[in-house]
């Protein structure tokens, strides 16, 4: 059994249904060969990385970076997983009301120094609240539960 996990900050209404739409994409699919744990960035330990096989990041923009939950996830799990998790497949979900790309560059100089995987782009949800980004959540990560389950990352 492979396991996905989802560690997204929702800290309002809007993106806890981002972060629910991804947990019921997975298991939506019914992929046999697939676990899905959903964990905030508070509750995520370095074992919890250390026993997955792909992960899917949520942030909200603040202050034209990360939410301070995901930086202190990082924080805390950068060196038990530094040298263990090389290579691990990884997407990423930005809620930005404004503009995203300091968020984005952040993760993207974080996840470089832990030589993740980046299997898609990071899906930048920007701007006034919009029910698409529900479905884009979904899509998302069923797509990486059926690519982990496929063998395909």
């Amino acid at each position: 059994m492979k396991r996905l996990l989802i560690v997204f900050h929702a800290p309002s209404e809007n993106t806890l249904k981002m972060r629910e739409a991804m947990e019921a994409a997975v298991k939506t699919a019914k992929l046999k060969g697939v676990e899905c744990i959903v964990k905030s960035p508070f509750d995520t330990q370095p074992k919890d990385v250390l026993a997955c096989d792909a992960i899917i990041l949520g942030t909200t923009e603040n202050l034209s970076y990360m939410s301070g939950a995901l930086k202190d996830f990082f924080d805390r799990i950068y060196y038990p997983c530094l040298e263990l998790k090389q290579g691990l497949p990884v997407v990423a979900v930005v809620r930005a009301g404004q503009d995203g790309t300091g968020t984005i560059k952040a993760l993207n100089t974080i996840l470089t120094g832990l030589r993740w995987r980046w299997v898609q782009e990071i899906l930048l949800c920007k701007g006034q609240w919009q029910e698409s980004f529900v479905a884009q959540c979904s899509d998302l990560a069923q797509a990486m539960a059926v690519a982990l389950d496929e063998g395909m990352i």
